[in-house]
């Protein structure tokens, strides 16, 4: 596909979240999660801006296909989860998932992931290997960055003003994460952003989304971001199951028009031969918002494969 815009289908996505949630206490803090089924767990985990909201036209589906419990988090500082004014850090957001599937007694687990989600579940699936059978990645990087390599033109400055010293304008109080990043980036319905927008509804609850930027590790900063990057690449090294990487059309961190990030994969693959890419077809970011038929079935497809 060589167009820059796509389009809401006729049957848009449904904005409904049809689930009674949960909450879960993990280091004092109240975590909030949504799960359907019975049967091996499949873990999802959203990224930034978005929260367990994101899978809610995915849970359902693919819980009923495969007869397995699909348990969707929210991050600590998204969705429903506690939103503590504290200093945020890679550091806390994988020690909780790693507690959350502890305290759940999770087993023979599929990490089904998208941007963030993407690392820090997979941060997690090398630190706790024997309690994972696959994984099912989208839209998000197991790797330290450089400015000059893996940013497109047009993510660039954001991202600089984002990690500058006015960068809480953006995110805290302007909310561009929501407001701006979502719809240019999905093809969202209105009643869908209005979600979000009341998850992090003031400049208080929207700190866990304005770290983020600056923990991404970009030319070896921050130390502790770019520690734990290099730590997830040697982990890598444990996994032995397979995973699969869906890549969209045209994509944003991984990119038929972004060299490095094509280079990126090609080196993951060398690095994880049973690592397998399949294109997922339209998409930009926010996969699961876009077209979560077509996720379920990808999903679908893949607890198949394992079965056989």
């Amino acid at each position: 596909m060589s167009s820059n815009t796509l389009s809401i289908s006729k049957t848009s996505p449904s904005s409904e979240f049809n689930f009674n949630g949960k909450f879960i206490n993990i280091q004092g803090h109240k975590i909030h999660y949504v799960e359907v089924g019975e049967g091996a767990p499949i873990l999802f985990v959203h990224g930034n801006p978005t929260s367990s909201y994101a899978y809610r036209n995915v849970l359902g589906e693919v819980a009923s296909h495969n007869q397995r419990r699909c348990i969707a988090i929210d991050l600590l500082g998204f969705g429903q989860s506690a939103k503590p004014n504290i200093t945020y850090s890679l550091e806390l957001h994988t020690s909780i998932i790693q507690d959350f599937i502890k305290q759940l007694d999770l087993q023979q687990i599929i990490l089904v992931a998208e941007d963030w989600g993407g690392f820090l579940g997979s941060y997690v699936m090398t630190q706790l290997p024997e309690r994972f059978e696959s994984a099912v990645l989208m839209e998000t990087f197991l790797w330290a960055m450089e400015w000059e390599k893996d940013f497109d033109p047009r993510f660039k400055l954001p991202f600089k003003l984002m990690r500058s010293p006015v960068g809480f304008l953006f995110t805290r109080v302007f909310n561009i994460m929501v407001n701006k990043l979502i719809p240019e980036h999905c093809p969202i319905s209105d009643e869908s952003l209005q979600y979000y927008k009341d998850s992090l509804p003031d400049f208080h609850s929207r700190k866990a989304m304005g770290a983020f930027p600056n923990l991404l590790p970009i030319n070896g900063h921050p130390k502790a971001s770019f520690d734990m990057a290099q730590s997830l690449q040697e982990g890598l090294k444990r996994i032995d199951f397979p995973v699969l990487w869906l890549k969209s059309d045209p994509g944003v961190v991984i990119s038929d028009v972004n060299p490095c990030g094509m280079q990126r994969l090609e080196a993951l693959q060398e690095q994880l031969p049973q690592l397998i890419v399949k294109d997922f077809g339209p998409g930009y970011h926010f996969l699961t918002e876009e077209n979560p038929e077509k996720v379920v079935a990808f999903i679908n497809e893949w607890v198949a494969l394992l079965k056989s």
